[in-house]
């Protein structure tokens, strides 16, 4: 299998490439300047695997939640490089790239949505339907589920920060199996700011 993942969903920006079980991934704290750093971190990544865009099965990208404009960025990449080289799109979300960082059936994975708020989706005996929640909420679910939280990055509260870079793998992997290749469209759980003070 050969395909390239990217995630700016967040602060960091992790582009991963797999060609036949060589693994090669970039993880930078990119201070929000995804547009400036994603090509040359492409390039980087299919350079250091051996691969051209050309040979790729399939390219994926998470489309949310997380950062408006970094969603769109990725997407909007993803899009123009799927229609340049005739390759079919995947969609991994945020917490599928979390989620399947860690083996543990029962878990639940968090996303920063600021203000006191999560993005958060659980499994296992944590179940939860993906939404926006406020923290308590899903911390007290965690609490009695003694599910971990899952996390890209470090919380105000206890949380597991995970290797983003290697769930992206998985959960592209995984979404390449069940996707013939679709549209790929931002998953926004909550209105932007600019939307609510409207």
């Amino acid at each position: 299998m050969k395909f390239l993942a990217i995630d700016t969903s967040g602060k960091r920006l992790t582009v991963v490439c797999e060609n036949d079980g060589v693994f090669v991934a970039s993880d930078c704290d990119c201070a929000m300047q995804h547009s400036v750093r994603l090509f040359p971190e492409i390039d980087g990544v299919l350079s250091r695997a051996g691969v051209a865009l050309a040979d790729l099965d399939f390219i994926a990208c998470v489309v949310g939640p997380g950062s408006f404009t970094g969603i769109r960025i990725g997407i909007s990449a993803v899009k123009g490089l799927c229609f340049g080289a005739g390759k079919r799109a995947v969609a991994v979300t945020s917490f599928d790239a979390l989620a399947y960082a860690e083996k543990s059936a029962d878990k639940i994975a968090v996303v920063d949505a600021g203000h006191g708020y999560l993005y958060a989706e659980g499994f296992g005996a944590a179940a939860l339907a993906r939404g926006y929640y406020p923290a308590e909420e899903v911390l007290a679910l965690s609490e009695r589920t003694s599910a971990p939280l899952l996390s890209a990055q470090e919380l105000a509260f206890p949380a597991k920060v995970v290797d983003v870079a290697v769930g992206l793998r998985n959960a592209a992997r995984a979404r390449a199996e069940v996707e013939d290749g679709e549209e790929l469209a931002a998953l926004y759980l909550r209105k932007s700011n600019a939307e609510e003070g409207r």
